[in-house]
C-alpha cells in the first residue's frame, strides 16, 4: 500500500467546513469525490487540521492510501475535476507510518480585518469600521504568549483530552486597509483563533481592559470569550512538519 500526503489550498466560503459532515458541502467530501472519479474507487482522507465553515486555507494537508503507485499527471487531472475554489498543490509519497495530523508540529493562522469598505475583501476579511487602540491590541496579543491553557477559547462540547496549546508567536500587524492577527502554535482548539480575535478586539475598542482579557484567559470559562467574529476572515496559513520530514520519504 502506498501512502500520499495531499497538499491543498481552498476558499472556504461555500463550505460547511473542511471535515466530512452529513448533508453538508465540505472540502474533504469534494476532494474524496474527485479522488473516487479519478481512481475509480472510494478513498478516505485523513486531515491535518480542521477548519470551520467559511474558513480558508492557503495550506492544509490530507493523507490517503492507494494500492498502486501514483501517476505524475494525477495533480493536473484531479484539479480539472475539483471545483475552482479547491486546488491540489502537491501529492507527496510518504512512509506508511506517516500521519498528516499527528506528525504536524505547528499550525499558523491569520485573521484579517479591514476598516474601509472594499468589495474585493468582503469574502476574505471582516469589515470592522471602528476606532481601534492598536497599542492595546498588540499588548493583548503579547499576553496570549504567557499562557498555555486556552479552555476559555474553546467552543463548548469540544472533545479534546487537553486544552493546552504552546503558543510560538501571537501578534497584530497593521496593514494599509486594516490589520491581521498572526498566531502560531503546536495545536489549536475548536474556535480558538476566532475567540481570541473577538475578545482582543474588545480590548482594541476599549470595551474591556488588558487585565480583564487576562482574567478571561485565567477563568477557563468559554462563556466569557467573544466568538462572534465570522469565519471568512480566517486563513490556515501553514501546517508545519519536522525538518526534512518529506525528504525522508
Amino acid at each position: 500500500m502506498n501512502r500520499y500526503f495531499l497538499e491543498v489550498s481552498y476558499h472556504g466560503g461555500r463550505y460547511a467546513g473542511s471535515q466530512v459532515q452529513l448533508n453538508a458541502l465540505t472540502i474533504q467530501a469534494e476532494i474524496e469525490k474527485a479522488l473516487a472519479v479519478y481512481f475509480r474507487q472510494p478513498l478516505t482522507l485523513t486531515g491535518s487540521s480542521r477548519t470551520d465553515a467559511g474558513v480558508h486555507a492557503r495550506q492544509n494537508f490530507y493523507h490517503f492510501d492507494l494500492p498502486m503507485p501514483l501517476n505524475p499527471r494525477a495533480i493536473y487531472n484531479l484539479n480539472a475535476i475539483l471545483p475552482a475554489d479547491i486546488a491540489i498543490k502537491q501529492l507527496i509519497p510518504v512512509p506508511a507510518t506517516a500521519h498528516c495530523r499527528f506528525d504536524a508540529v505547528a499550525r499558523e493562522y491569520e485573521y484579517y480585518i479591514y476598516q474601509y469598505k472594499d468589495p474585493f475583501l468582503v469574502d476574505r476579511a471582516w469589515y470592522y469600521p471602528y476606532t481601534i487602540d492598536w497599542a492595546g491590541l498588540q499588548t493583548a496579543a503579547g499576553v496570549v504568549k504567557e499562557y498555555t491553557d486556552f479552555t476559555s477559547f474553546s467552543k463548548r462540547n469540544s472533545q479534546v483530552r487537553t486544552f493546552n496549546c504552546n503558543i510560538m508567536y501571537s501578534e497584530w500587524k497593521v496593514l494599509e486597509q486594516g490589520a491581521v492577527f498572526r498566531v502560531k502554535a503546536n495545536r489549536f482548539l475548536r474556535g480558538m483563533v476566532r475567540g481570541l480575535v473577538g475578545t482582543m478586539l474588545q480590548v482594541g475598542r476599549g470595551k474591556i481592559t488588558v487585565e480583564t482579557f487576562r482574567q478571561i484567559i485565567e477563568a477557563k470559562d468559554c462563556t466569557k470569550a467573544d466568538f462572534s467574529v465570522p469565519g471568512h476572515g480566517l486563513f490556515l496559513q501553514k501546517v508545519e512538519y519536522p525538518e526534512h520530514y518529506f525528504s525522508k520519504s
